[in-house]
């Protein structure tokens, strides 16, 4: 796109935006931005600017725009208070490696150090939880810089930029000329495959006789579902996944034995340290996952595929790595392995199902008390939408019940905070996931502590008629940090009952249809109602108090040590 008319930087930074493609972005207007605003104006038809009732909201609307669609998110905020509410979202983008591009209003730069109204250093607040950042003070800078942010945000492994541009800057002029970035001196996003440890990983793949799989979010991230499907059922091994990775694969796959890590299925996490070979695909081995390192999978040979160098050994000392791009790494190892079952090893991952079947998932699913569970609201989610919905959800015992029970047949369907697990990030993920892909039905699932967080973004729903679907999993605690209380304090329940408010007035008073369930006979109807609806929806249902969240690792104990009760 060249252009050689002298414009205003503000005039240049819309045009950058329009010429990555970008058609929604999210924020909140203030003064060192509103140059930016006056041009978005101008520019509507081709841009849609959702105003958030708050920059974080704005953050968590980008990163579910990106985590739904693999596009670059894209927030904007003033200087200062407004800078500073966007660093809960760069953090959260930043651990989930989810791409976002920031932009932030600054004081003129004759002002810069002078503690100036609503100054502050938003590029060394931000320097710790961005893949990189930047401050324009001139506007001759802003096309190779957004078009470097962009660059950086997508390649190799995703996450957030940040691009700071003073006031002066925003209305200097200059001869516009864009110019997409294809690669960056020194930055090298994708590792060049070796050759020679794909012939040693296949070497132990096809060696192995007790071989166990676990993916993550990388499988997703390289577009690589349909090679990682093709490798899963050629080794014929059964496949873990952490909450990042789950959707890569249907929830039904006969090779999907479950979710790993403190809250996940029985099977996975006790076989982890009976396998004698861990294929790690796309995972960071994060401690949630591991539990006591001193005493994760030290039987087995660990193979590592990974994008990310800084990732390999930085946890587990792996025997292979396999640098690259998972969907080339996956499939040209495919040739290299030989097809294969593995019956009388899967026979063990069923077995140790049936026993978590009994003692956890037929009481979360199937209650015979009268509290309502998290779990079987889930399962009538699942009826209603035929594993066909994206969920999102906030951090906590919903996430957990969410992530376990939720069905999944299409990639890129569990948007949630994993790494840095933020309170507050469901209710505006879903607006940026439904504004990104408004033909998929998006279910928020948060919990009635969570919510209250962002509970303002319900204003962002009502003004910009965003059909999300809210279910507020309401127990008037703060409950997973109740259930370690309950178990580990003695249950002392220091700070985390709720007195809540009337959650559906609240929603009737953004003008949005709300109900509220408290009995088992009413549930399935009204989340019939909830999924039926053409406009957002908002359902809170009362849950059981103090239900707890089983399988379990205990922080410290080792993946074998996992309590169903």
């Amino acid at each position: 796109m060249n252009n050689t008319k002298k414009i205003s930087g503000s005039e240049a930074v819309v045009k950058c935006l329009i010429a990555e493609g970008i058609e929604i972005i999210y924020g909140y207007p203030g003064g060192a931005i509103m140059p930016v605003y006056d041009e978005l104006y101008k520019y509507e038809d081709q841009i849609h600017h959702v105003l958030t009732r708050h920059e974080q909201g704005a953050t968590h609307s980008a990163q579910g725009f990106a985590r739904i669609s693999g596009k670059v998110g894209v927030a904007i905020a003033t200087s200062g208070p407004g800078a500073t509410n966007l660093v809960t979202g760069l953090a959260d983008a930043q651990i989930d490696s989810t791409p976002m591009v920031c932009i932030t209003g600054q004081v003129s730069s004759n002002l810069l150090g002078s503690d100036a109204f609503q100054e502050t250093d938003i590029v060394g607040i931000s320097t710790p939880v961005t893949k990189w950042n930047h401050q324009v003070t001139k506007a001759s800078d802003i096309p190779k810089v957004l078009a470097k942010a962009f660059y950086i945000a997508k390649s190799g492994r995703p996450g957030p930029v940040l691009i700071d541009i003073t006031k002066d800057a925003q209305f200097e002029l200059l001869d516009f000329n864009y110019k997409k970035v294809t690669g960056i001196r020194s930055y090298k996003p994708i590792p060049k495959l070796d050759t020679t440890s794909l012939d040693l990983a296949a070497d132990l793949i096809n060696k192995s006789i007790k071989p166990m799989i676990v993916w993550g979010q990388g499988v997703i991230l390289a577009e690589a579902e349909n090679e990682f499907k093709k490798f899963v059922e050629k080794t014929g091994i059964p496949a873990a996944w952490t909450i990042m990775g789950v959707s890569a694969i249907p929830t039904s796959h006969p090779l999907n034995v479950g979710m790993v890590g403190m809250h996940g299925n029985y099977a996975p996490n006790m076989l982890t340290n009976e396998c004698d070979l861990l294929i790690a695909i796309g995972m960071r081995f994060d401690d949630r996952v591991t539990g006591n390192l001193d005493k994760y999978a030290k039987q087995a040979k660990i193979i590592h595929f990974e994008i990310d160098p800084a990732e390999i050994d930085k946890n587990v000392k792996v025997d292979v790595s396999v640098l690259g791009d998972a969907k080339e790494s996956l499939s040209k190892i495919l040739p290299l392995l030989k097809t294969r079952t593995h019956n009388s090893w899967l026979v063990k991952f069923k077995e140790l199902y049936d026993i978590e079947y009994d003692s956890v998932i037929k009481d979360d699913l199937f209650p015979t008390k009268d509290g309502l569970t998290m779990g079987e609201v889930l399962k009538e989610i699942n009826t209603y939408t035929k594993g066909n919905a994206a969920i999102v959800s906030d951090v906590g015992q919903h996430q957990m019940i969410a992530c376990r029970y939720a069905n999944f047949n299409k990639s890129r369907s569990n948007i949630t905070s994993g790494g840095l697990g933020t309170m507050g990030f469901a209710l505006p993920a879903a607006i940026g996931a439904k504004m990104a892909c408004p033909e998929r039905e998006v279910v928020a699932v948060i919990g009635d502590g969570g919510f209250q967080m962002t509970i303002q973004e319900l204003g962002t729903i009502f003004q910009s008629k965003v059909p999300v679907k809210i279910v507020v999993l309401n127990n008037s605690f703060l409950g997973m940090v109740r259930q370690w209380q309950q178990l580990f304090f003695e249950k002392r329940y220091a700070s985390t009952e709720m007195v809540n408010p009337d959650f559906t007035a609240i929603a009737k008073g953004y003008y949005i249809k709300s109900k509220k369930v408290s009995k088992r006979e009413e549930l399935s109807s009204a989340v019939e109602e909830m999924i039926n609806s053409k406009d957002s929806f908002f359902l809170e249902v009362v849950v059981e108090k103090e239900a707890n969240v089983f399988p379990m690792i205990q922080s410290g104990a080792s993946v074998s040590e996992i309590r169903l009760k």
